[in-house]
């Protein structure tokens, strides 16, 4: 079972809330987040224009680091990243579906754990879907 999709859902509310929603949410489940990147930050220091995006960066190493021992350059792909944008209005939320890795790397034998955090990221934008 190998992809390479970029899955991408529409969720209410401005990029901030969101990903304020999204830091509760790995806060909550102990997951660490290793950076929050300001895209559209980055670009107003630099004079420039771009609307709001946000890049979490997060991961267990508990948990991903057992692709890493498969193959050690999956450590290109991790830890996990989900971008938060908006555009036209509609704020949206995307990742990679980690199944996309067995098609980059040595990783058979490691579809549970891909398995795992594909559930971790499918349940992270359920709840950045929810409006508090």
């Amino acid at each position: 079972m190998t992809s390479n999709k970029l899955l991408v859902s529409e969720v209410p509310g401005d990029v901030a809330s969101v990903v304020q929603r999204l830091t509760r949410a790995l806060d909550a489940r102990g997951v660490t987040q290793f950076a929050t990147i300001d895209h559209a930050g980055g670009a107003r220091a630099a004079g420039l224009e771009l609307g709001d995006e946000v890049l979490l960066v997060f991961g267990n190493p508990a948990v991903g680091t057992a692709l890493m021992q498969a193959d050690p350059r999956a450590g290109l792909d991790l830890p996990l990243r989900m971008l938060v944008w908006s555009q036209g209005g509609t704020t949206r939320v995307a990742y990679e579906d980690p199944f996309m890795l067995v098609d980059r790397y040595a990783l058979a034998g490691e579809e549970p754990t891909l398995t795992k955090l594909g559930g971790l990221l499918k349940q992270l934008v359920a709840e950045a879907g929810q409006e508090q």
